[in-house]
């Protein structure tokens, strides 16, 4: 089961309200897209890289847009960690969470 923890949700949510700044109707695209990116996660665990900065094998990223969703594999269940910009530094408290 794909689970998104809070942190991850507050980075859809402001990803949403920053392109809605622009379009609400890219801001949508982009946020559905995004989530149902992670849907494959099911039963495709293993489908992202590892993360370069971490080389942990149970924490890999999934690429979309200018986007990285960062996840978690963890026995049975995929949480999803966070979605960070591809600009931006990957920070330790990130994954801490």
């Amino acid at each position: 089961m794909v689970i998104w923890s809070e942190p991850a949700r507050v980075d859809l949510r402001s990803i949403h309200d920053f392109i809605a700044h622009n379009s609400r109707f890219y801001a949508k695209k982009v946020t559905r897209d995004i989530a149902a990116k992670t849907d494959i996660l099911n039963e495709l665990p293993l489908m992202g890289r590892i993360v370069p900065e971490l080389s942990n094998m149970k924490i890999r990223e999934l690429s979309l847009y200018s986007y990285r969703i960062l996840y978690e594999i963890n026995d049975q269940d995929v949480f999803v960690l966070a979605v960070i910009h591809k600009r931006r530094d990957l920070q330790p408290e990130i994954i801490d969470q």
